[in-house]
């Protein structure tokens, strides 16, 4: 099994080279950068959730640039993005810019993605809510092929472009690993097209639904997906639970009022101790 962390980074967090050396020394395998490029007024006002979270979704550090300081500070830690906002994104600089962090940090991304359910930020981006999923697709097929042709040419309805050169290509051949986010009725779908995991969030019916996606890529005669299980309450139970149903991966979050340099080393140790606690 997997141990990761989601820290939600902004000004308040601790610097981020020191994040990263502090994560891997306690023992966790990967660092996770949630994406939420500003927050529309009218979404602070209207959506569900507390007044600290969507204060901090409005402060986030840019996940890519995050992880590329985080992995200044660590040697071995995999980088995540947990998830970045695929459809905001122009590919052809999106795929330079993964690439290039997974060439400095030696080949260490994990490209977590997922079409947004703030349609407001989509909208301020030029991106019709409608079409977001269709869009991801082509994105994340136009980026592949980028990443793995010396002449690359991608022709869709959201994406096209002729031939064309870029430099540098990932670490990781054929490309970083792409895990698709969502918990939806047709996720995954998306998951058996084009992704090489599922990053759900934990949920009561994720067990239930990673039997399907194995059921699935057993009919279609593929290897089976691999599931990351996204914020996962740190209770060793729980942990046991997702690892007898076959998720390779459980990635906890440190609370947003946890993120300040003096506890969040207490907040990862409290995390660990869990961790640790399930493999007994």
């Amino acid at each position: 099994m997997h141990y990761g962390v989601q820290v939600r980074p902004t000004t308040n967090t601790v610097d981020l080279p020191t994040l990263g050396r502090l994560v891997e020394r306690i023992g966790f395998d990967s660092l996770w950068f949630p994406e939420h490029t500003h927050m529309p007024v009218e979404v602070a006002a209207n959506a569900p959730g507390t007044g600290e979270w969507l204060d901090t979704n409005s402060r986030l550090f840019d996940p890519l640039l995050g992880l590329m300081a985080a992995a200044c500070g660590s040697e071995r830690l995999l980088l995540g993005t947990g998830i970045l906002l695929l459809p905001q994104h122009d590919p052809i600089i999106l795929a330079k810019q993964v690439a290039t962090l997974d060439v400095v940090s030696r080949g260490r991304v994990l490209l977590g993605i997922g079409a947004g359910w703030n349609r407001a930020e989509m909208q301020h981006h030029g991106v019709d809510p409608r079409t977001r999923f269709a869009r991801m697709r082509e994105q994340v097929l136009a980026m592949r092929t980028i990443w793995a042709s010396e002449v690359a040419t991608f022709a869709g309805e959201h994406v096209a472009f002729g031939p064309m050169h870029q430099w540098p290509k990932p670490l990781q051949r054929p490309w970083p690993p792409v895990l698709i986010g969502g918990e939806g009725a047709r996720v995954l779908e998306r998951v058996l097209e084009y992704g090489d995991a599922w990053l759900p969030n934990d949920h009561p019916e994720v067990e239930q639904r990673m039997a399907e996606l194995q059921a699935a890529c057993a009919r279609a005669g593929r290897p089976t997906i691999p599931t990351w299980v996204y914020s996962v309450d740190p209770d060793p139970q729980r942990v046991r639970t997702l690892a007898a149903a076959g998720a390779v991966a459980c990635i906890f979050t440190v609370p947003n009022a946890r993120t300040g340099p003096a506890d969040i080393e207490a907040a990862l140790a409290e995390i660990w101790a869990a961790v640790q606690a399930a493999r007994d």
